[in-house]
């Protein structure tokens, strides 16, 4: 990386994660009662993505309601804030079954600033969707139990 780069440049994905963060938390704060979105069905626009097998349609059919999306953003949330390792902590103590190998591929074949780069692009794009998915549950949540216009 270039060091001229614009301190918004340099702080662009904290950015991004700091709002995913915060929507997520004003949808945490704002959803009293989750069970409440059980069954409830995406909106129509979420439900055509789904049916053209749209690649940002990344929950599975079996749970496509907004209880689903409730409570991945708040997985996704939990794996920003303490790491995934906490995580795969929790799913090893779950699954006994032999560890997977570690992939381990030489640096001198890979580009490294490149393969970084394309990460953290396709990680800033991934939570600005999440950050739109959770305040879009948010005021879906308002509509639902008849407070919409609320706290705008």
């Amino acid at each position: 990386m270039q060091m001229s780069e614009p301190l918004s440049q340099k702080n662009a994905l904290f950015m991004a994660m700091n709002r995913f963060i915060g929507a997520v938390n004003n949808m945490d704060q704002t959803v009293m009662v989750p069970s409440l979105l059980r069954d409830v069905p995406l909106d129509q626009e979420k439900e055509q993505q789904k049916l053209t097998n749209d690649p940002g349609s990344y929950l599975r059919d079996a749970e496509a309601d907004m209880y689903s999306y409730y409570s991945q953003l708040k997985a996704i949330r939990n794996n920003i804030e303490w790491g995934v390792m906490r995580a795969e902590e929790q799913r090893r103590k779950k699954d006994t079954t032999a560890p997977e190998p570690v992939r381990t591929e030489p640096e001198s074949d890979i580009d490294l600033e490149q393969l970084l780069q394309y990460h953290l692009r396709g990680l800033h794009g991934v939570l600005s969707k999440l950050t739109s998915q959770a305040n879009n549950l948010t005021n879906r949540y308002k509509q639902e139990i008849g407070i919409a216009g609320w706290g705008q």
